[in-house]
This record gives C-alpha cells, sequence and structure tokens, in this order.
C-alpha cells in the first residue's frame, strides 16, 4: 500500500502562526479509529468544530467517539464524505487511491495530514513535543502524567493507551499541549512547538530515508521550529547531537549518563525487594554533584531511567515542582505494550509471567530484554518476536539478530506486512532472521499461525519461565491465546 506523502495533500490554507479558525467547519477524519487521530478529533472538537470519520473496524476508540456524539462509519465509500465537509484529515497509513480521499480531491475540499492539523492546533498554544527513535509513548505518558497529577491540566495526544491519562488522549483546560513528534513521513516538521525533547537518533524507516544522514537532517529541520524563547532537551551521549543543535537559537540542554552532560542520570542497581521483583532508584544531578531529585523507577531498566528524567526535567521547565514530580512519577502505572505484565499461566505447582512489549527496533528489544532479565530474574526467558515490515527486517538483519542476546528461546512468526511493496515482501522472510539467530547459536524457530505458537508455548514451557511477545503488529494476540483468554 502507498502512503500519502506531504506534498499530496493541500497544504494549510493558514500560516501556522495565524489561528486556525475551525469553529463551525465539519471537519472528516479517515482514519479516525487511531489513538492519535481519535485524540485529533477531540481537540477539533473542543475547538466548535462539526467532526465525523471513518474506520475499517469497530473499537473502543471508536464506540467512545460515538457516544461522546462524533459520528464514526465503517465503510470505506466516498459517500462518508458530508456534502457540507470543510476539511478532511487523513492519516499517514491511508493509501492515495482511498475513496473518501479521491472524492475531497474532486469536490476540492481542502485535505491535511494528521501532523499539518496537529501542527496548527499546537501553533495556538504552549506546544511540547517528544521525538525520538525509541521512547516517545513512554515519556510522553509519563510526562502527561505528571502534569495532570501536578495540575497543570495539559491537553494531550499519545500513540499508545495509558489508562491513568484517560487513554490516548485528553482535552484539558489549561494552554499546554503535549504530543509525540514522530519522524515518520517527516511529518514532526508540520509541528510548533515551544518545547521539545529528542530523547535518540538511530536508524529507522528506512523505507523512507536514505541512511542515518538523512535521519539526522531531518530531526535537525524539527530542532530548528522551535523559537529563541523555547527550549530543546537531548541526549548527551548521542553521536549527532552537536550536529542537530550547532544553528538552534533556543535554550539547549542535555541530559545523560556522563559527568559532562548538563542534567546527570545515576541509575543504581536494582535492589532485591519481596516478590521476586527488584526496585531501581534513579538520582538526577544538575552539573554538581548535588541530587536535584530522586525517585523510584516506575519501569525497570536504564532506558526507562533516562526516559523518567526527560519527563521530569520537562516537567520541572513547565512550572511543576520537584516534590510533586517525584510524588507522580512513583505512582505511574505504564502504559500498554510496554513492559506491560499480562498475568501468570499456571505449570504445576509454579507458573509462567507472561508480558507484552511494543519493541520492533534492535535496540528496543535487546534494552528491553535486558530489562526483563534484570528485574525478574527468570530461569528461562522466551520471547515471541513479530518483525514489523519487511524492509525494516532486511535492513536490520544483522542487528535484529544481535539483539536477541539475552533471550534463551526466540519464536518468529511471519513479518507484519504494512506499507511495503509486494516486492519488498518476497525479497525477505522470517525465516531468514531463524537462520541468522541459529548461526548465532540461539535456539530459534519459525511458527504460524499464532495459534500454532500458543499451543508450542504450551508444550516447552516450564515453571519460573518469563514469556514476552514483543513487535509492533498484532503478536500480543499469542499471550492472551497462551494465557487462555
Amino acid at each position: 500500500m502507498t502512503s500519502i506523502k506531504v506534498n499530496q495533500c493541500s497544504p494549510p490554507k493558514e500560516d501556522a502562526k495565524t489561528s486556525l479558525d475551525l469553529s463551525g467547519k465539519h471537519v472528516h477524519f479517515v482514519g479516525i479509529g487511531g489513538c492519535g487521530m481519535s485524540g485529533l478529533a477531540r481537540l477539533t472538537d473542543q475547538c466548535g468544530a462539526i467532526c465525523s470519520g471513518t474506520d475499517r473496524v469497530e473499537t473502543e476508540l471508536t464506540v467512545a467517539l460515538e457516544n461522546d456524539g462524533i459520528q464514526v462509519a465503517f465503510a470505506q465509500c466516498a459517500e462518508n464524505v458530508p456534502m457540507d465537509c470543510d476539511l478532511v484529515v487523513v492519516s499517514a497509513a491511508i493509501a492515495l487511491d482511498h475513496p473518501e480521499l479521491t472524492a475531497a480531491k474532486q469536490r476540492g475540499i481542502q485535505i491535511m495530514k494528521y501532523a499539518q492539523l496537529l501542527g496548527q492546533l499546537m501553533a495556538q498554544k504552549t506546544g511540547v513535543a517528544i521525538a525520538g527513535t525509541h521512547g516517545k509513548s513512554t515519556t510522553t505518558s509519563l510526562l502527561s502524567h505528571i502534569l495532570i497529577r501536578c495540575g497543570l491540566d495539559p491537553s494531550l495526544i499519545v500513540g499508545a493507551h495509558c489508562p491513568q491519562i484517560g487513554g490516548g488522549w485528553r482535552v484539558g483546560d489549561s494552554n499546554l499541549l503535549i504530543a509525540e513528534a514522530c519522524e515518520f513521513d517527516r511529518s514532526f516538521h508540520n509541528l510548533h512547538p515551544k518545547h521539545a525533547v529528542i530523547l535518540n537518533i538511530e536508524e529507522d524507516h528506512l523505507d523512507m530515508y536514505r541512511g542515518i544522514d538523512e535521519i539526522i537532517e531531518a530531526f535537525t529541520i524539527f530542532a530548528e521550529r522551535i523559537p529563541p524563547q523555547g527550549s530543546l532537551l537531548i541526549h548527551h551521549e548521542m553521536p549527532h547531537r552537536l550536529a542537530v543543535t550547532a544553528k538552534l537559537r533556543c535554550d539547549v540542554q542535555t541530559l545523560g549518563f556522563a559527568p559532562q552532560a548538563d542534567w546527570r542520570i545515576e541509575w543504581v542497581e536494582p535492589i532485591a525487594s519481596p516478590g521476586g521483583q527488584d526496585a531501581t532508584y534513579v538520582h538526577l544531578f544538575e552539573s554538581t554533584n548535588k541530587i536535584t531529585a530522586q525517585w523510584r523507577s516506575p519501569m525497570p531498566g536504564e532506558h526507562m531511567a533516562y526516559n523518567t528524567a526527560a519527563a521530569a526535567l520537562i516537567a520541572h521547565r513547565l512550572g511543576a515542582s520537584w516534590d510533586a514530580i517525584t510524588d507522580a512519577i512513583e505512582t505511574f502505572e505504564g502504559l500498554d505494550r510496554r513492559m506491560q505484565c499480562l498475568g501468570y499461566h499456571p505449570i504445576g505447582d509454579g507458573s509462567v509471567t507472561v508480558m507484552d512489549d511494543y519493541g520492533h527496533h534492535p535496540t528496543e528489544i535487546d534494552t528491553t530484554l535486558r530489562a526483563l532479565r534484570r528485574q525478574y530474574h527468570p530461569k528461562r526467558l522466551v520471547c515471541v518476536f513479530q518483525p514489523h515490515q519487511h524492509s525494516r527486517t532486511r535492513f536490520l538483519m544483522e542487528q535484529f539478530a544481535a539483539s536477541f542476546a539475552e533471550a534463551d528461546i526466540v519464536i518468529v512468526p511471519e513479518i507484519y506486512f504494512v506499507r511495503d511493496s509486494e516486492k519488498e515482501r518476497h525479497a525477505v522472510r522470517a525465516a531468514d532472521l531463524v537462520d541468522q539467530l541459529r548461526l548465532r547459536g540461539k535456539q530459534a524457530m519459525h511458527l504460524h499461525p499464532f495459534e500454532a505458537i500458543a499451543e508450542q508455548l504450551q508444550l516447552i514451557a516450564h515453571d519460573g519461565d518469563l514469556l514476552v511477545t514483543m513487535g509492533a503488529g498484532d503478536v500480543w494476540k499469542v499471550a492472551y491465546q497462551f494465557l487462555g483468554r
């Protein structure tokens, strides 16, 4: 499926720095059922617009939208575009030949991408954008949770479900708007943040970028959108930091584990605690050896300590006190599909811990498996990994093969097919990754469908195992089948 390119959508008629008046306008969202799109529809509705939308299937998100008076249809047809429609908003995954998009073009209706409209709304508020190859959803969710607990009442859009902040969206009464800034399709170039974070930069989305140099350039352009009175928080140890920040006029501060960082993190080794898990503590220093803040980390792993510190620093910049921030952090319960514990499967007199994670990039896999190993101390770590995109799997094959060092057993289902061409689909197979894992001495197997994987897990599971399903597709279904849900 071919996705829409930015220059193939009508540009916004209003300048980014002028007020976008949506009051009384009919705005139609194609792909309204996604976390981001449903949240954007809510913000648009708050602006006084009349909103409607379509998606392929009914979900909890679409039901909630309908319960709040936003009409949602599920047939994909031109007739869904209202006769009085003023603006059509499309998600990045919508195909060029989608009938609603075609109808809008034929009728001369203005078309905007999700990120374009979000950028227009952000320009009217104090916008905070969280960017990076990894950790965006977790950091955005945690920052939002802190701000809510501290009484700062933000509006927010997150690309994941976090129950504590209302799901993936929230409409607040303050002027704050918190959002993820995604590099896919260079969509973050449409945003207008006053404050931003760049958590990290790595190779990804190589179906769109020709290499790391283009990715660095894209992040640089994003950073240059921050106004002089704004700020950027960036990873100190990131090798591309100076290339990104060289020409910035805003305040730039660094965060990292190195003593030279403006803000230094100290991640205390996990301390044994009752229940089979360990407690991890985080210390935050400001360019001295005096601790500015400290807290018990709500999620395991050094990478989560870093994400938590980034959220804490932005919350403090926005006016939250350190005492309130640390209290809020320690009450954070996590978000769906991020090292999420789904339950325990009985095995004889013992059990298997079952977890689920969204990790779909080699760095994410490596850091997550290491964190799970150190936190839970399983007898065996069993990973069911569903590769996401054929192009990503092919481009990063060696890195993927190396990222499962902490796993004892790896099971690989079919690659989740999204966005790639049919030619790309036939260029790589899930079995190719299994072959690479076996060459590294790893116990690995290729199985499908999901039912077969769940049956195999029943046969091989031992008391004390930790099973984690990983991937950006629907591999979580394996975990639920294994648990008998």
